[in-house]
């Protein structure tokens, strides 16, 4: 059988977003393989939205990350969904084409659990992703990224490059973004957490009903599947990068009210957006075709996240 596996080891490796979240657990994973290489193209130096910056970045390099998005909670997709839909779409293809054109040997790009439709049957089945529109709060983000996933087959189907796709779940963990403006669930609900026990708040407001479901995932693990990927997934599917593990909001909330030590009430504010109703992945693809599984203990996770918080902030 022929052995398809990409190594890292001598390689000039290309990490866009590799300063950021997600970014620097990606980056000293590779290193342990020892490339040749790791670039990390800062923003102060290149926009990536200007295809002469992706053109420079790329050349000479062997392997392509390509982790740089701009992204955030359901507060700021809804404030900013036409920057969001162009600062991904035009990034993204501008490195595609870039990377193809430099003759870049594999190219892993990043997309979103905001691809799937608003009403996909759970588990999500990489099979359903073509089964509807998206959730309207993110839907102009995650078609974005939809459409690099369709670039990337088609100059697979045309030009034989090898760009693959993977759809990871919300992040978590030390080293997140708690910017009330724009961070995810998880830390925007350990800084209200967290800040209000501080200043002995009687309450804390959280949006929505708490009915929602989702679906995270580790940084440490989400590194480690891409990097998984790098080296063995060459084919044109996209896959999901999950945890397996399915949670509500309102279990969520009280989880991390009950790890902060907060001792005061929580109000609904049901004039806020739930979003999708129900997120979990099938992530048994991942497991089959590049041997992930997640490792971190939900909570456990969540106390290393809330740790970091309070050692940072």
């Amino acid at each position: 059988m022929k052995d398809n596996t990409f190594s890292l080891r001598d390689k000039k490796i290309l990490v866009t977003g590799g300063a950021g979240f997600l970014g620097k657990h990606v980056v000293d994973k590779i290193i342990k393989k020892n490339p040749k290489k790791v670039v990390i193209p800062r923003s102060k130096d290149y926009d990536l939205r200007n295809q002469k910056d992706c053109e420079k970045v790329v050349q000479g390099m062997d392997l392509v990350i390509h982790l740089a998005a701009n992204g955030g909670g359901i507060g700021y997709n809804r404030a900013n969904p036409g920057t969001l839909c162009y600062d991904n779409l035009v990034m993204g293809t501008h490195m595609i084409e870039e990377a193809r054109r430099a003759g870049v040997q594999k190219f892993v790009g990043l997309g979103t659990i905001c691809q799937y439709p608003k009403y996909t049957p759970v588990p999500f089945k990489e099979e359903d992703l073509w089964k509807g529109y998206p959730e309207e709060t993110n839907a102009p983000y995650g078609l974005a990224k939809k459409m690099l996933l369709v670039l990337s087959q088609a100059f697979r189907q045309q030009y034989g490059f090898n760009a693959i796709h993977l759809m990871p779940v919300n992040l978590y963990g030390p080293g997140d973004n708690f910017n009330p403006e724009s961070s995810h669930v998880i830390p925007a609900l350990i800084k209200k957490f967290v800040d209000a026990k501080i200043r002995n708040d009687e309450f804390v407001v959280v949006w929505g009903s708490g009915n929602p479901t989702r679906e995270f995932l580790y940084v440490e693990d989400a590194a480690r599947a891409i990097v998984l990927a790098a080296e063995r997934y060459n084919k044109p599917a996209p896959i999901n990068l999950g945890s397996s593990f399915e949670i509500s909001i309102k279990d969520l909330v009280n989880l991390i009210k009950k790890l902060t030590g907060y001792k005061g009430n929580i109000v609904w504010d049901k004039t806020k957006p739930d979003g999708q109703p129900r997120r979990k992945l099938d992530t048994s693809k991942a497991e089959k075709e590049f041997g992930f599984k997640s490792k971190t203990n939900f909570e456990e996770g969540l106390r290393k996240t809330i740790k970091w918080y309070y050692d940072n902030y």
